[in-house]
């Protein structure tokens, strides 16, 4: 039964006008004293956590880079490149690598080696390394690959300037194609075969006239250009010529090779 009482003013009130109901912007689970800080730890335990696992990798990559520039250094400083190389030290972690004193596989790209002591200089355009098992030597005198894989581009106008010939593709796969100018302003094109031969050499040999007409006297003054192959006096100790190959652009040559040396003191 619903009762009014009276207060002391003498006036009436309801008993129940102040019984609590809760609000709609109150949720409908209780507060849990502690939830939101146990999170927070949570959160910072999460943080700590990751900082320990970046720590090592930004510790490796310092080591590798500054492994990456001192090679590059010395590998400018031996072969006389305008640029330093582009270098790359594979696999993780670098630093247990460089610990034992060898590492896995490094990656060398370097632009324009020049060309010395050569009567016919041909210089390299690009040269990309791929080494495994690389040390140094405890004065760094040297460095030393186990075994290395490598690829040369020999540009067009390069290998023109070292045969004393204007050289393009050839009308064939392996072929290229050379302009000899003739007095009165004559031409004619001939083509030869491109090869690798032994002592990191590359042959120019069977060339046919494919335009014009050579005068007997022009046939032996090819003969003389294309007797001798070219020798790449600009490649590290050890690797061997396996292909040529012809492109648009110019020669690409492989090469392969074991306990490949490099000599900064050889610049």
């Amino acid at each position: 039964m619903h009762r009014t009482q009276h207060g002391h003013d003498g006036h009436a009130y309801d008993g129940h006008a102040y019984d609590y109901e809760p609000s709609r912007d109150e949720p409908d689970e209780p507060y849990l004293p502690g939830t939101r800080p146990r999170r927070r730890r949570l959160a910072l335990a999460a943080a700590g956590l990751g900082a320990l696992v970046l720590l090592p990798v930004a510790v490796d990559r310092v080591v590798a880079a500054r492994i990456e520039s001192r090679t590059a250094t010395a590998f400018q400083q031996g072969m006389g490149t305008p640029e330093a190389p582009e270098v790359e030290v594979r696999g993780f972690p670098v630093v247990t690598q460089a610990a034992s004193g060898t590492l896995r596989h490094v990656d060398i790209t370097a632009h324009d080696i020049p060309a010395h002591g050569s009567a016919r200089p041909l210089p390299v355009s690009e040269l990309s390394l791929r080494l495994d098992g690389l040390t140094k030597a405890d004065d760094d005198s040297e460095a030393r690959a186990r075994s290395a894989r490598a690829s040369a581009f020999l540009s067009y106008p390069d290998v023109s300037g070292a045969l004393g010939l204007e050289i393009s593709r050839g009308d064939r796969p392996g072929r290229v194609s050379a302009v000899v100018l003739l007095p009165l302003s004559q031409e004619v094109t001939v083509t030869t075969t491109v090869s690798a031969v032994s002592g990191n050499r590359i042959a120019f040999e069977d060339f046919e006239v494919t335009g014009g007409s050579l005068p007997a006297a022009g046939s032996a003054i090819l003969d003389r250009i294309f007797d001798r192959p070219i020798r790449l006096r600009n490649i590290p100790d050890g690797l061997r010529l396996r292909s040529v190959t012809t492109t648009a652009d110019g020669l690409d040559a492989e090469f392969t090779g074991r306990s490949v040396t490099f000599r900064p003191e050889e610049a």
